[in-house]
């Protein structure tokens, strides 16, 4: 970092900027398992309907076994969809428990010097700078 980097970590309005940034990227993730969840899952679970209907008369874990493993497609969108949903509730709570780790936390500082380096010409600029 150089100096002038350095000086701006310490002014208030940076740090604000770096949790609004930090805001965005958390909207951005739930944004996207929003997006896996009203797309991929019900294309997932319609490729399920026939072993789906089969679970409601019959339930047994050996069913929901051979319905997913012979329906490798719907299995992996469906996992794709929890596993992605899981990886950011982790995240968020690791981040909410222990606090922003520091290599994010300068990753962050440094995205938003960039942002303030280029100006109202960032696609971020109006949501982190003003």
């Amino acid at each position: 970092m150089d100096k002038s980097e350095q000086s701006s970590i310490t002014d208030p309005s940076f740090i604000e900027q770096v949790q609004r940034l930090h805001k965005l990227t958390l909207y951005g993730r739930w944004l996207f398992v929003a997006f896996l969840w009203l797309t991929i899952a019900p294309v997932s679970l319609w490729g399920l309907r026939t072993e789906i209907s089969l679970w409601k008369q019959y339930f047994t874990w050996v069913a929901v076994r051979y319905g997913l493993f012979y329906h490798p497609l719907s299995t992996f969108g469906l996992a794709f969809c929890i596993g992605m949903t899981a990886a950011v509730l982790v995240w968020q709570s690791r981040n909410i428990l222990f606090g922003i780790p520091q290599p994010e936390k300068q990753r962050l500082e440094k995205q938003v010097y960039q942002i303030r380096q280029q100006g109202p010409s960032h696609p971020l600029w109006k949501w982190v700078c003003q």
